[in-house]
């Protein structure tokens, strides 16, 4: 834990002079997806509070909205935790990505489209690939699905796929060999990215559905079996 403080108090600055729990709740989400606070891990108002200099109020507000996205949950006397998805989450999870991200690829209108933000996140997920850093392509994997729903231009949609992929990285930083889960999708996104380039955005979204049906699969199977291995919820 005195890692994760150390580097909480690194995040301080970002609050400025205009210090809200929403700019908390973006901090620690932000912790959360990049594993900093693991699925379980009790998180203390006390030592959170003191490594970003805010109130127990304002620290407080900032876990309800966090709770009220699902990355954490309150438990009666015990406190507040970083939530342990279960296999049903992990489902919805997906089946809310299929709605969006297949609709957002089918509503793209007329091409060129601006895929600089994709591109980045391939050339992110080689370079991470290259350094065997797993968790680090899970990283560029999400930023690639990321960059595919902001090509929606809509902020609504944006935030509400911010929310979802960081439940999705509960899931993944609760699977035991994440080169496994990650390292096939790599050549997936960049299928996806010349299909956009070559401007055939049916032949995107059709190889978009099948990812995330296979990504599901994988993933779920992955889970299960650490869960049901750690007798965990």
């Amino acid at each position: 834990m005195a890692e994760q403080l150390a580097g909480l108090a690194d995040d301080r600055a970002l609050l400025g002079r205009t210090s809200t729990a929403e700019r908390v709740s973006d901090i620690l989400r932000s912790r959360i997806a990049e594993g900093y606070f693991p699925p379980g891990t009790r998180l203390s108002e006390d030592s959170i509070g003191g490594a970003l200099g805010v109130s127990r109020n304002t620290l407080r507000e900032a876990f309800r909205l966090l709770t009220h996205e699902r990355l954490l949950v309150h438990e009666l006397n015990r406190g507040v935790f970083v939530r342990v998805l279960t296999v049903e989450d992990v489902e919805d999870i997906y089946r809310t990505r299929t709605l969006v991200e297949c609709a957002v690829v089918r509503g793209l209108g007329e091409p060129p489209y601006a895929l600089e933000g994709l591109q980045a996140a391939v050339a992110e997920g080689q370079t991470a690939a290259v350094e065997n850093d797993w968790k680090g392509l899970g990283t560029a994997n999400i930023h690639f699905h990321r960059e595919l729903v902001a090509l929606a231009g809509s902020v609504r949609t944006t935030e509400l796929m911010t929310s979802v992929f960081a439940e999705l990285r509960l899931a993944f930083h609760f699977v035991d060999d994440p080169r496994r889960l990650h390292e096939p999708y790599l050549q997936r996104n960049r299928q996806i990215l010349q299909a956009l380039e070559a401007r055939d955005a049916e032949e995107a979204e059709r190889l978009l559905a099948v990812y995330l049906a296979d990504s599901l699969e994988r993933v779920v199977e992955a889970y299960r079996r650490r869960v049901e291995g750690d007798g965990a919820p």
